[in-house]
């Protein structure tokens, strides 16, 4: 089964730090683009961050640049965001996402993150 799972979501406190991963199974990452969206309650999907297959271009939103780092570990089939300096709008539940030409454009099932003043 092709699937993207995220972890480490939870709950923070303003100023804090969290983790997420995104593990791949069914498929592998390594030729693929990949991005971390995010869905605040009642509003739209939006794209936090962007990293392409070897790590040569990576694009973050203007809201989190200097705070959230993404990365990728191709032999683990895993995806990461590092999530700095947390701000209470920084909650969200949080997607990843993979571009692939085999499988098409796959969607983990969201993590929510959750970040208290």
């Amino acid at each position: 089964e092709v699937q993207l799972v995220e972890s480490g979501g939870g709950l923070a406190q303003a100023g804090a730090s969290l983790r997420l991963s995104c593990a791949a199974s069914g498929f592998t990452i390594s030729t693929d683009a990949m991005n971390w969206y995010r869905q605040a309650p009642g509003k739209e999907r939006e794209l936090v961050a962007t990293i392409t297959n070897a790590g040569g271009y990576i694009n973050y939103a203007d809201s989190v640049k200097g705070r959230f780092t993404i990365s990728r570990d191709n032999a683990k089939d895993t995806l990461y965001l590092q999530m700095n300096s947390l701000k209470p709008e920084d909650t969200a539940v949080y997607y990843c996402n993979a571009q692939d030409l085999r499988v098409g454009n796959v969607w983990g099932q969201g993590t929510q993150v959750t970040v208290s003043s």
